[in-house]
């Protein structure tokens, strides 16, 4: 019997915001701090306090709604989603039941189009820590009141890897407008799968879902999900039953744990919160906010492939951080003003690919090896581009060139020029200089001479590199193997 699974996500993004949901405490570093030391009456639930909602989180909420193709509802309201947790300081947390901020959108993945239920908005939990071998457990509510979103999908993917690349796709356009880090490792962002099985012929959803919660990397996500459809069928495939309920998932070893039996909406009494009224939005505030939104990754990718014409590997990977995509723009943008005004040379287009050829292999590695982001790398766009035209117009060769980026990238003066003539770097194009360590190189190197005159044509390429050992770097390779063409046929 062959068993299909069906399978949806719920992903949870705290938002970057000033302050917290609903009260002014702050969101950001201060929740890593000291536990319990960012708290107010508001988010610690006292009695007397009403909570007022934090217009850029909604806006946030909204946004990502937008991007990713959801109709925004014109009336909203919060409602107060009930359960008892330790974690949860007033007995409810406010969310969003009947009326979210987003419903009915859609995100396209490698070709596949993944529908979006909704979006909501609510706010975040405290934080347990289980004291190893006490059985104590401790509670910090930092994080509590921290805006969370909440997204649902449709149960569309089939597998963990369609899970897993849609969660990175909608990380990418999170961070690409701006409203989340969404880095998995500190908890701002947490996935949850939702998984059940149907045997082929019968209806999608005719097996018993069971959800996997907090999945915090994207590894996870696509280990858990296979690892489940594969229990779940074994399950069934003996005869047994599968069970409603809610699993953890245990990376160091491989599989998903039972946790508590799965509640229903109705388990958690929702109820419009009393204290909150409704919001109404109108067509012009949802037309702003539309407009507010940057160009986004899928937009950018085939635009950098049309304009640029980029290989689509290399456009996925300048693509993959707004900061990265921004920074290569303006690059591009120098270089087609030094095109344009007689500075450099080159055609635009193999400019533009030399500049991604060295952002993608020089750049990107010392950004790696040093665990620095974009917003620290030393090197403008504008000097970027200059160091660009240089290699291209063969103001210096490739190894030359390696040697100025890096000492470029090392800040101070970050400006080619200056780094060239400093180090005394610059490639001579003298016809007369390069002819005399021709000539060294041909007298000293008689076998080399006689085997390329006997149709050896590797004995080229070494005398060239005799020649360039005796300019220590600086001839132009190409007027070398000229010359020594011309040399070695007479």
């Amino acid at each position: 019997m062959k068993y299909i699974p069906v399978i949806g996500m719920e992903v949870h993004v705290e938002l970057k915001t000033k302050s917290k949901m609903f009260c002014s405490c702050a969101n950001g570093q201060e929740l890593e701090r000291e536990p319990n030391a960012n708290i107010c009456p508001v988010c610690t639930g006292q009695p007397g306090t009403l909570p007022v909602p934090n217009r850029v989180a909604i806006e946030s909420v909204q946004r990502a709604g937008l991007a990713l193709g959801c109709s925004l509802r014109l009336e909203s309201k919060f409602d107060r989603k009930n359960y008892f947790y330790p974690d949860l300081p007033k007995g409810y947390q406010i969310s969003q039941y009947d009326r979210p901020l987003c419903e009915s959108g859609a995100l396209a993945v490698n070709g596949k189009s993944f529908r979006i239920t909704r979006i909501h908005l609510e706010e975040d939990t405290g934080k347990l820590s289980h004291i190893s071998g006490s059985g104590a457990t401790l509670v910090d509510f930092n994080r509590a009141g921290v805006p969370l979103m909440e997204l649902v999908t449709e149960p569309d993917f089939e597998s963990g890897k369609e899970a897993r690349t849609f969660c990175q796709r909608l990380r990418q356009i999170l961070r690409y407008i701006g409203i989340s880090d969404a880095n998995m490792e500190k908890g701002q962002m947490r996935c949850e799968v939702n998984i059940s099985l149907h045997k082929e012929g019968e209806a999608r959803l005719s097996g018993t879902k069971v959800e996997i919660k907090n999945l915090n990397s994207f590894r996870s996500v696509e280990r858990a999900a296979d690892y489940e459809i594969s229990r779940q069928k074994e399950v069934l495939e003996e005869g047994g039953k599968i069970v409603q309920e809610t699993r953890g998932w245990d990376d160091i070893h491989g599989k998903t744990v039972a946790q508590r039996a799965k509640e229903s909406a109705h388990d958690y009494r929702y109820f419009p919160e009393p204290d909150i009224p409704a919001l109404v939005f109108s067509e012009e505030y949802v037309e702003l906010l539309r407009r507010s939104l940057p160009e986004l990754p899928e937009a950018k990718e085939k635009r950098f492939v049309d304009e640029y014409g980029l290989p689509k590997a290399d456009v996925i990977a300048l693509v993959s951080e707004r900061e990265t995509a921004d920074y290569f723009e303006r690059v591009a943008s120098e270089l087609l003003e030094k095109k344009l005004s007689g500075e450099t040379r080159g055609e635009l287009k193999k400019l533009v690919k030399l500049a991604a050829n060295y952002f993608l292999t020089e750049i990107r590695r010392f950004l790696v090896e040093r665990e620095n982001d974009m917003r620290s790398l030393p090197v403008t766009p504008e000097n970027y581009a200059e160091f660009i035209g240089l290699v291209a117009d063969g103001a210096v060769n490739s190894s030359a060139a390696q040697v100025v980026l890096a000492e470029m990238m090392r800040g101070g003066d970050s400006d080619p020029s200056h780094i060239i003539d400093r180090l005394g770097l610059a490639q001579t194009h003298d016809e007369a200089s390069i002819e005399r360590f021709v000539d060294e190189a041909v007298a000293a190197n008689e076998k080399s001479v006689a085997d390329y005159r006997n149709g050896k044509e590797n004995a080229l390429q070494f005398l060239v590199g005799q020649v360039m050992k005796l300019s220590k770097g600086k001839a132009n390779p190409e007027m070398a193997r000229e010359t020594l063409v011309k040399r070695l046929m007479k």
